[in-house]
């Protein structure tokens, strides 16, 4: 049970005065439109909620019900500002108080439906990492770990504390009820004043979903306010509920207590039978059930209307009052709200998200494994097939061999790195968006962190590469001729990363990602300088060869094979190996750093437009 202290430390946390205060949270008239389409494409709207009302006070559990489509996980995005591209009319005040999304997120957490997890960390590393970044500063390290054990002892999490939470397909992990309440306690560390929640009983066993339902009716006995979405609860579940919020196709069917419910549905008709579940019975009569649709309908209908021109008079006179603003102070009043969303110091973030971000390189080695043997097979593959290409002297036939070897390592570097990234950012875009929405972390240390730890990985494969393929291909074997391809494809090997980045965060979702990497990539490869000569483009898509990184790297590392070469002497003539390579590629000899500083840019500008549609995904 939560204890003295902790409301203590929270108090110092959020600057409040007594969490008991609570606060009453009111919303009045919610109309929810879907759709619409665009000015060249018009679609009728879909209206998901119709004048929906409702109230709960601090110390209270209002659990909304309704059949699966009632709109039941929409009201409560709309009640927590998570909603995007949808039309909203209507109030929502919270002790009188219009509310904005600062100040909802400064007083609330939401457990959502979906468990969204690290599958690298265990248990109690997710709840110590939320701890780290949704508790304040100002309290310390041991009392964040005294709250960490609390919540795991009373959601029962203690058995499952040193296992990893688990990646399906690839790492076994807890159970689905474990990540059900690790959901709930992620949101319960932090104690807030107002606590939604969508289905959180379900996948739970009727005892572990009436574990916690109870942890949540402790959270009222400390007057804190919880609503919550249910779907099929048990008799037992069903009575720690203090207020009802029926809803049946997108309108409020009933709202008040559950004995007031029992009263609403006789007087209708439909009475709940003895030794019968209320929850299942109200749910049961709102349906709209195959084969009898229409007469469900104009029930459904009936049952709205009374509500409304009856029991819902005297609700919507007590909305009207928690409507107004306060004559007297109130705990919201007194909360200084800060004016960042965020709770741990830019740094604190960036501490824990390294972290994170390392441990699961580290928890997944096949992964780093299969690319490193990936990177290394390839370079004794490509070392056998050109090996030692320069032992017959210098030949057109060698040159063009030499020529296309280049290519290779280029492409080879930049398909192989590319890939595998393009999917990075938006296989997790659902969790970063969920746990930047929570006030988490920033973007731009989510963005930062995963660039660093993934770095080192992207210098030694490509080194390892160079090392076994460039002598046994043959290539200019003095040292720095060595080490600057080496830096060249290092450096090509990044700026291809920095374009699988960008792909992933314009992508909407991974499958969308891996469509696009191809078609957007492949324009860039043809301007490469390999398959067309540079001054041959059409004008109209010479702008294309700027942005491709293809070109500079190939021009370069040709540069580096064939500037300062030696001369060819015959009887009659002297032929200056680097005039005759260059001209025939079309490449100047004098553009070797040009090559390299334009690459350089475009990993940094890459990086950049990557950024910034990650940043976009943001908005609300």
């Amino acid at each position: 049970m939560m204890s003295e202290t902790m409301d203590t430390i929270d108090l110092k946390d959020r600057g409040e005065v007594d969490p008991t205060a609570g606060v009453t949270y009111a919303w009045r008239d919610l109309n929810v439109y879907a759709g619409g389409g665009n000015m060249l494409r018009k679609k009728p709207k879909v209206h998901i909620l119709k004048d929906v009302s409702g109230v709960c006070e601090g110390g209270q559990m209002l659990a909304i019900m309704g059949a699966s489509g009632a709109g039941k996980t929409t009201l409560l995005n709309v009640l927590t500002y998570r909603t995007r591209k949808l039309e909203i009319k209507g109030d929502i005040h919270i002790n009188g108080r219009p509310v904005d999304m600062r100040t909802i997120a400064g007083v609330s957490a939401y457990v959502q439906q979906e468990d969204l997890f690290t599958g690298v960390f265990t248990v109690e590393e997710q709840l110590h990492f939320n701890a780290q970044l949704r508790i304040g500063k100002e309290v310390s390290e041991a009392e964040r770990k005294r709250r960490v054990a609390e919540v795991m002892t009373e959601l029962g999490l203690n058995k499952c504390a040193k296992t990893n939470i688990g990646i399906p397909g690839r790492m076994k992990g807890i159970s689905g009820g474990e990540k059900k309440r690790l959901a709930f306690a992620c949101e319960m560390i932090t104690n807030p004043l107002l606590l939604l929640c969508d289905e959180p009983t379900s996948g739970l066993d009727s005892f572990m979903a009436q574990s916690v339902v109870n942890a949540m009716k402790k959270m009222t006995e400390l007057g804190k306010t919880v609503i919550a979405t249910i779907h099929q609860p048990s008799s037992e579940v069903f009575a720690m509920f203090d207020r009802l919020l029926l809803l049946a196709e997108g309108r409020v069917a009933f709202m008040g207590t559950v004995q007031e419910a029992h009263l609403f549905f006789t007087r209708l008709e439909h009475p709940c039978p003895l030794n019968y579940n209320p929850g299942d019975h109200f749910i049961y009569t709102l349906a709209i059930r195959g084969g009898m649709e229409e007469e469900c309908r104009q029930f459904v209908s009936h049952a709205c209307d009374s509500f409304r021109d009856g029991e819902g008079m005297e609700m919507r006179r007590y909305i009207d009052q928690a409507m107004k603003p306060p004559e007297r102070g109130d705990g919201l009043a007194k909360i200084n709200l800060p004016k960042s969303p965020y709770r741990a110091s830019w740094f604190n973030q960036f501490a824990a998200m390294t972290r994170r971000a390392t441990l699961e390189q580290m928890r997944a080695p096949i992964l780093l494994t299969v690319k490193l043997s990936q990177s290394l097979f390839f370079a004794i593959v490509f070392g056998l097939i050109y090996l030692d290409l320069g032992k017959d002297g210098i030949t057109p036939t060698s040159v063009a061999n030499i020529s296309g070897v280049l290519f290779v390592f280029v492409t080879n570097m930049s398909f192989s790195n590319m890939f595998p990234v393009v999917t990075t950012f938006s296989a997790e875009m659902p969790l970063f968006l969920r746990e930047h929405w929570n006030g988490l972390y920033r973007t731009d240390v989510y963005f930062l962190t995963r660039n660093l730890v993934e770095l080192p990985f992207f210098i030694l494969s490509p080194f390892g590469f160079m090392a076994i393929a460039y002598y046994m291909v043959g290539l200019r074997p003095e040292a720095e001729r060595f080490f600057m391809a080496s830096f060249i494809i290092i450096i090509v090997a990044n700026v291809a990363v920095s374009y699988g980045y960008m792909i992933s965060c314009l992508a909407k979702n991974y499958q969308t990602a891996l469509v696009l990497s191809t078609p957007l990539t492949f324009p860039l490869l043809l301007f490469g300088g390999f398959y067309m000569k540079p001054g041959t483009i059409p004008p109209y898509l010479d702008w294309l060869s700027y942005l491709s990184w293809f070109k500079y790297s190939f021009e370069a590392l040709s540069i580096n094979q064939w500037k300062d070469f030696e001369n060819i002497t015959t009887e009659n003539t002297t032929v200056i190996v680097e005039d005759k390579v260059m001209e025939k590629l079309g490449f100047d000899v004098d553009n070797l750093w040009v090559d390299v500083g334009s690459i350089i840019a475009l990993v940094v500008g890459y990086r950049i437009l990557a950024f910034l549609f990650l940043l976009s995904k943001t908005f609300r």
